[in-house]
């Protein structure tokens, strides 16, 4: 009993002590928000020595202001850091501190560190068992539910240095481009209460990279050494952290917010963005529409508007004039997978001479981009539906299963698919896959199905084939 209740007692500390981020609300997925993000990351992952393609950018649906590097080289923001932040160079110098996460090991160095940071929460938690069996369970539990706060304060103590070296870093990237690492700085400044709150209390972020006086004054001395702590932001990074703040109030914030922030006496585009996007999601098509038509007159060319009003449309059951404003913006933005399966589901609502090929067309090309994306797999079983060709779109719809960890689903569509399937073609052998992979049957898949490290690339034939939308793969892109 002993035994099971230190092993249990352990599992709560380890817990605890990685706990370190905010737990996430889901990952968001904008097509303006992550195109900009990558403009700006990666430039600075190339200076620290990395490939771009090769580090992954996530944008977590969550109010708390963090930021970390997990499983690997991805890098995930909060949309509650990239709101309180007040421009793109702050989040420029959170993106470069992360990086060098990456370039500079520390990811490795941090599973290390948490082995040797658990030894005291482990020795506080026997004498925790220890203290129960001789007759004091209030002390006993006091030590075990301590123990987890050992282990991170321990942990903080590997940890500090990496820290300071990332803020070191950060500054030498954004001087190596020639941008002003005042971001950063300014940054860390406008949070330095934080070190005087009770950790309960601190934002995520600052509870994994803990501030203190002397680091701030140091990455300021650093920065301020590269001469460039006055080179102003360039219009267009202005603009582009303006919109995509407009954007995330607008469509996290409640109107209110919306309306405190961006009132209607405000005229510039961020605030008329933020209120046709409010407008969109409480309904009130007619503000929406004024707003985002308003924005499309100053500029018909601007891609994100067109897939703004595309959505609109389509969300408030005009389907059939949804379909033009997401095929302008793929004119504008060529081969955009997110706007290629946007475009798609409106071909598919319409369903008119032609439709069903054209979307069918669309998905295909955005699958080579992001074989992953389970809408996309859905929004194709619906156009092979379409098609009378039932068993690719049972296939589809099993693709859609799985990558959503809908085992079971998947398992029973991929074995419909296959009861049809010419056994000679590859999307047979596909639905073998799926089949094998996701019986719950086979005891070797048992363990891999628990740790959900499922990463196939086994879908889509498309050696050689024309991508009239363009072609948004990571061989495509420039």
């Amino acid at each position: 009993m002993a035994a099971k209740l230190f092993r249990a007692a352990a599992a709560v500390a380890v817990s605890a002590m990685l706990a370190l981020g905010a737990s996430a609300q889901g990952l968001i997925r904008d097509a303006e928000i992550e195109e900009t993000l990558r403009e700006w990351t990666d430039p600075i992952l190339e200076v620290a020595g990395l490939v771009p393609a090769d580090v992954e950018l996530y944008i977590i649906n969550d109010a708390s202001l963090n930021a970390f590097v997990a499983n690997g080289q991805r890098i995930h923001l909060h949309t509650g850091l990239i709101i309180e932040a007040e421009n793109a160079a702050q989040i420029k110098g959170v993106i470069g501190h992360e990086t060098c996460h990456i370039a500079c090991g520390h990811t490795v160095a941090r599973m290390r560190a948490a082995s040797v940071a658990m030894r005291p929460a482990l020795v506080s938690i026997g004498l925790g068992i220890l203290a129960i069996a001789a007759g004091e369970p209030g002390a006993g539990a006091a030590l075990i539910g301590s123990s987890g706060q050992f282990a991170a304060l321990n942990f903080y103590i590997h940890t500090r240095s990496e820290e300071a070296a990332a803020d070191a870093a950060a500054v030498k990237y954004l001087a190596a481009l020639g941008q002003s690492p005042a971001g950063i700085v300014e940054f860390f400044e406008n949070f330095r209460y934080q070190e005087v709150l009770s950790d309960a209390r601190r934002y995520p972020y600052f509870r994994a990279h803990p501030l203190a006086s002397d680091r701030i004054r140091t990455t300021r001395e650093l920065a301020e050494a590269t001469g460039l702590m006055d080179t102003p932001p360039t219009e267009r990074e202005q603009r582009q952290y303006e919109m995509m703040r407009a954007k995330l109030v607008g469509f996290l914030d409640t109107p209110l917010k919306v309306r405190r922030d961006y009132p209607a006496t405000d005229k510039s585009p961020p605030a008329r963005y933020a209120r046709a996007i409010s407008g969109f999601r409480a309904s009130d098509i007619q503000t929406a529409l004024t707003e985002i038509d308003s924005l499309l007159a100053e500029e018909p060319d601007n891609p994100y508007f067109n897939e703004l009003k595309g959505q609109i449309l389509f969300e408030s059951g005009r389907a059939a004039d949804s379909v033009e404003p997401h095929k302008r913006s793929l004119e504008l933005l060529p081969g955009q997978p997110l706007f290629l399966i946007n475009y798609a589901r409106s071909l598919n609502a319409r369903n008119a001479d032609g439709d069903t090929a054209a979307a069918e067309t669309a998905l295909r090309d955005a699958l080579v981009a992001e074989p992953d994306n389970a809408f996309a797999w859905a929004q194709l079983a619906i156009t092979l539906e379409h098609q009378d060709r039932r068993a690719e779109a049972q296939l589809a719809t099993a693709e859609s299963a799985y990558w959503v960890g809908d085992i079971v689903r998947a398992n029973a569509f991929a074995k419909r698919a296959a009861q049809t399937l010419d056994k000679s073609t590859i999307t047979y052998r596909r639905a073998d896959d799926i089949i094998l992979i996701t019986d719950p049957n086979n005891p070797d898949n048992r363990e891999f199905y628990e740790r959900y490290g499922r990463k196939p690339r086994l879908s889509l034939e498309s050696s050689q084939r024309p991508m009239p939308f363009g072609d948004f793969s990571a061989a495509g892109r420039p």
